[in-house]
């Protein structure tokens, strides 16, 4: 993807090639990241609103967690995508993608939309495709599946805690 960026007589192994690459990941990652944030920036009214569980960390936690998160996803992808074998590693950069997509896709359900059922659902969803994410990643570089557990910890987590909050807040998320 981010390799036709250099020359064809740029090597796939040298730092030049590297960089760009870490920097496309990287790129990709994190404006996924805003897209999600975007949904959220009226967030914290919203979610000071909802009946929430006791255990629901405050809400001064989650961005701090989720740049952590995504740093870490970006070198995940990048150290299966700088293996250079694109069959090799096709179906685990396509997992990745779709999985990005569906969490950036989470945040306008929840907090956008305030669609608590479909949130519910997606996170789902998100946790499959991250499952079978992490799966491709293992066989691939086990780093890159390592890095990503935090992740999947991470989102489990909040699939139980938007159960929760659509539960205990029926007549607001429909």
């Amino acid at each position: 993807m981010f390799g036709s960026m250099l020359s064809q007589n740029q090597s796939p192994y040298s730092p030049r090639y590297q960089l760009v690459g870490f920097l496309g990941w990287f790129i990709l990652t994190f404006i996924a990241a805003a897209i999600g944030a975007f949904a959220t920036l009226t967030a914290k009214d919203f979610y000071m609103q909802l009946v929430r569980p006791d255990w629901a960390p405050p809400s001064w936690l989650f961005g701090p967690v989720w740049t952590l998160l995504y740093g870490m996803m970006a070198v995940s992808i990048w150290l299966v995508w700088r293996l250079g074998k694109l069959a090799k590693v096709r179906i685990g950069l396509l997992l990745f993608i779709l999985q990005l997509a569906a969490n950036s896709l989470w945040s306008w359900l929840f907090f956008a939309w305030h669609k608590g059922a479909l949130a519910f659902a997606e996170i789902l969803v998100l946790w499959i495709l991250l499952a079978g994410t992490i799966s491709i990643f293992w066989r691939l570089h086990k780093l890159a599946a390592v890095l990503l557990l935090p992740y999947l910890a991470w989102v489990t987590f909040a699939s139980m805690l938007c159960l929760s909050i659509w539960v205990l807040n029926l007549s607001t998320l429909a």
